[in-house]
Protein backbone atom coordinates (compact mmCIF):
# COMPACT_ATOMS: atom_id res chain seq x y z
CA UNK A 1 0.00 0.00 0.00
CA UNK A 2 1.42 3.45 -0.50
CA UNK A 3 0.72 6.74 0.71
CA UNK A 4 1.04 10.34 -0.73
CA UNK A 5 1.76 13.23 1.26
CA UNK A 6 -0.66 15.96 2.14
CA UNK A 7 2.14 18.62 2.18
CA UNK A 8 3.10 20.91 -0.63
CA UNK A 9 5.96 19.35 -1.95
CA UNK A 10 8.15 22.12 -0.50
CA UNK A 11 6.99 20.70 2.50
CA UNK A 12 7.20 17.22 2.15
CA UNK A 13 10.85 17.34 1.88
CA UNK A 14 11.67 19.88 4.37
CA UNK A 15 10.50 16.85 7.20
CA UNK A 16 13.72 15.26 6.44
CA UNK A 17 16.17 18.20 6.18
CA UNK A 18 15.18 19.09 9.42
CA UNK A 19 16.03 16.47 10.76
CA UNK A 20 19.15 16.11 9.52
CA UNK A 21 19.84 19.80 10.32
CA UNK A 22 18.80 19.17 14.25
CA UNK A 23 20.80 15.99 14.33
CA UNK A 24 23.73 17.71 12.59
CA UNK A 25 23.54 20.18 15.58
CA UNK A 26 23.39 18.02 18.22
CA UNK A 27 26.72 16.31 16.50
CA UNK A 28 28.07 19.31 16.29
CA UNK A 29 27.30 21.21 19.65
CA UNK A 30 29.35 18.88 21.63
CA UNK A 31 32.61 19.45 20.32
CA UNK A 32 31.59 23.24 19.84
CA UNK A 33 31.01 22.60 24.00
CA UNK A 34 34.54 20.88 24.36
CA UNK A 35 36.01 23.24 22.23
CA UNK A 36 34.96 26.44 24.45
CA UNK A 37 35.87 24.41 27.68
CA UNK A 38 39.05 23.70 26.73
CA UNK A 39 39.67 27.60 25.49
CA UNK A 40 38.34 28.70 29.17
CA UNK A 41 41.06 27.19 31.16
CA UNK A 42 43.84 28.97 28.69
CA UNK A 43 44.33 32.82 29.52
CA UNK A 44 43.55 33.55 25.58
CA UNK A 45 40.42 32.22 26.10
CA UNK A 46 39.63 33.54 29.34
CA UNK A 47 40.21 37.13 27.50
CA UNK A 48 37.64 36.02 24.43
CA UNK A 49 35.39 35.38 26.92
CA UNK A 50 35.84 38.52 28.82
CA UNK A 51 35.22 40.14 25.48
CA UNK A 52 32.35 38.73 24.50
CA UNK A 53 31.01 39.88 28.06
CA UNK A 54 31.88 43.34 27.80
CA UNK A 55 30.33 42.92 23.84
CA UNK A 56 27.71 41.74 25.72
CA UNK A 57 27.41 44.67 28.14
CA UNK A 58 27.72 47.18 25.37
CA UNK A 59 24.49 45.88 23.71
CA UNK A 60 22.81 45.70 27.04
CA UNK A 61 24.09 49.62 27.52
CA UNK A 62 22.18 50.40 23.75
CA UNK A 63 19.05 48.91 24.74
CA UNK A 64 19.30 50.90 28.12
CA UNK A 65 22.12 53.31 28.49
CA UNK A 66 21.42 54.44 32.19
CA UNK A 67 23.01 52.75 35.25
CA UNK A 68 24.61 49.78 32.38
CA UNK A 69 27.28 52.10 31.41
CA UNK A 70 28.63 52.37 35.50
CA UNK A 71 28.38 48.54 34.96
CA UNK A 72 30.65 48.62 32.32
CA UNK A 73 33.15 50.76 33.04
CA UNK A 74 33.18 49.02 36.52
CA UNK A 75 33.47 46.14 35.15
CA UNK A 76 36.43 46.79 32.69
CA UNK A 77 38.09 48.53 35.37
CA UNK A 78 38.27 45.58 37.54
CA UNK A 79 38.82 43.07 34.93
CA UNK A 80 41.87 45.14 34.21
CA UNK A 81 42.92 45.57 37.89
CA UNK A 82 42.28 41.83 38.15
CA UNK A 83 44.84 41.65 34.92
CA UNK A 84 47.81 44.37 36.47
CA UNK A 85 47.72 42.45 40.01
CA UNK A 86 47.40 38.56 38.37
CA UNK A 87 51.19 38.27 38.79
CA UNK A 88 51.39 39.37 42.47
CA UNK A 89 48.34 38.16 43.90
CA UNK A 90 46.87 35.48 41.43
CA UNK A 91 43.51 35.68 38.60
CA UNK A 92 40.40 37.31 39.90
CA UNK A 93 41.98 39.04 42.97
CA UNK A 94 39.12 41.49 43.06
CA UNK A 95 35.44 40.56 42.90
CA UNK A 96 33.16 42.52 40.47
CA UNK A 97 29.56 42.94 41.81
CA UNK A 98 27.85 43.59 38.98
CA UNK A 99 24.26 43.87 40.65
CA UNK A 100 24.84 46.73 43.15
CA UNK A 101 24.55 50.76 43.14
CA UNK A 102 25.67 51.44 40.10
CA UNK A 103 26.26 55.67 40.62
CA UNK A 104 29.08 57.48 39.60
CA UNK A 105 29.29 57.61 43.54
CA UNK A 106 28.95 54.19 44.42
CA UNK A 107 31.28 52.40 41.39
CA UNK A 108 34.33 54.75 42.14
CA UNK A 109 33.87 53.34 46.07
CA UNK A 110 33.64 49.70 45.01
CA UNK A 111 36.44 50.33 43.21
CA UNK A 112 39.23 52.22 45.10
CA UNK A 113 37.94 49.61 48.34
CA UNK A 114 38.41 46.76 46.29
CA UNK A 115 41.62 47.82 45.04
CA UNK A 116 43.44 49.61 47.53
CA UNK A 117 42.84 46.49 49.76
CA UNK A 118 45.62 44.36 48.72
CA UNK A 119 48.02 46.98 50.13
CA UNK A 120 49.13 45.12 53.14
CA UNK A 121 49.39 42.03 50.73
CA UNK A 122 51.16 43.74 48.01
CA UNK A 123 54.34 45.32 51.04
CA UNK A 124 54.51 41.95 52.30
CA UNK A 125 55.19 40.46 49.17
CA UNK A 126 58.26 43.39 48.67
CA UNK A 127 59.78 43.56 51.70
CA UNK A 128 63.01 44.87 50.46
CA UNK A 129 61.74 47.85 49.08
CA UNK A 130 61.39 51.21 50.45
CA UNK A 131 58.14 52.02 51.99
CA UNK A 132 57.63 55.32 50.20
CA UNK A 133 58.53 53.32 46.88
CA UNK A 134 56.12 50.42 47.61
CA UNK A 135 53.40 52.67 47.82
CA UNK A 136 53.66 54.70 44.96
CA UNK A 137 54.24 51.68 42.64
CA UNK A 138 51.38 49.67 44.15
CA UNK A 139 49.35 52.98 43.23
CA UNK A 140 50.68 53.23 40.13
CA UNK A 141 49.69 49.48 39.17
CA UNK A 142 46.09 49.83 40.55
CA UNK A 143 45.73 53.21 39.13
CA UNK A 144 47.11 51.75 35.96
CA UNK A 145 44.50 49.10 35.43
CA UNK A 146 41.76 51.47 36.19
CA UNK A 147 42.75 53.57 33.32
CA UNK A 148 43.05 50.81 30.92
CA UNK A 149 39.68 49.64 32.23
CA UNK A 150 38.32 53.14 32.12
CA UNK A 151 39.23 53.71 28.23
CA UNK A 152 38.16 50.35 27.42
CA UNK A 153 34.37 51.05 28.61
CA UNK A 154 34.80 54.65 26.98
CA UNK A 155 35.81 53.01 23.47
CA UNK A 156 33.11 50.92 23.54
CA UNK A 157 30.72 53.24 24.98
CA UNK A 158 31.69 55.65 21.97
CA UNK A 159 31.05 53.26 19.43
CA UNK A 160 27.70 52.77 20.87
CA UNK A 161 27.15 56.73 20.08
CA UNK A 162 26.14 57.01 24.09
CA UNK A 163 29.34 59.27 24.76
CA UNK A 164 28.04 62.45 22.97
CA UNK A 165 28.34 66.09 23.88
CA UNK A 166 25.41 66.63 27.08
CA UNK A 167 25.22 62.68 27.54
CA UNK A 168 24.39 61.59 30.79
CA UNK A 169 26.43 58.54 30.05
CA UNK A 170 29.68 60.65 29.10
CA UNK A 171 29.16 62.67 32.32
CA UNK A 172 28.31 59.85 34.37
CA UNK A 173 31.87 57.69 34.04
CA UNK A 174 33.68 60.92 33.39
CA UNK A 175 32.72 61.72 36.88
CA UNK A 176 33.34 58.32 38.06
CA UNK A 177 36.85 58.69 36.53
CA UNK A 178 37.13 61.75 38.30
CA UNK A 179 36.41 59.96 42.26
CA UNK A 180 38.62 57.10 41.41
CA UNK A 181 41.45 59.17 40.33
CA UNK A 182 41.04 61.79 43.45
CA UNK A 183 40.35 58.80 45.69
CA UNK A 184 44.22 57.21 44.06
CA UNK A 185 45.81 60.86 45.12
CA UNK A 186 44.24 60.95 48.55
CA UNK A 187 45.03 57.33 49.50
CA UNK A 188 48.79 57.48 48.48
CA UNK A 189 49.02 61.38 50.12
CA UNK A 190 47.44 60.18 53.57
CA UNK A 191 49.15 56.38 53.41
CA UNK A 192 52.32 58.93 52.61
CA UNK A 193 52.19 61.54 55.50
CA UNK A 194 51.43 57.84 58.43
CA UNK A 195 55.17 57.05 57.09
CA UNK A 196 56.21 60.68 58.09
CA UNK A 197 54.39 60.82 61.21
Amino acid sequence: MTTTSTLPPSQAGSGNSVSKTGAQTAVQSSPLDEARKTAAATPQGQRTQLGAQILQAALDVSISAGDNSMALLYRTAIDNINEQLAPEFGPNALQAAMQQDNSAEATAERILSQSTAFLDSYARQHPNKAPEDMLRDFVGIIRGGFEKGYAEAADILSGLGVMGEGSPIAAGIGKTFELVQKGYDDFLQSRLQALQE
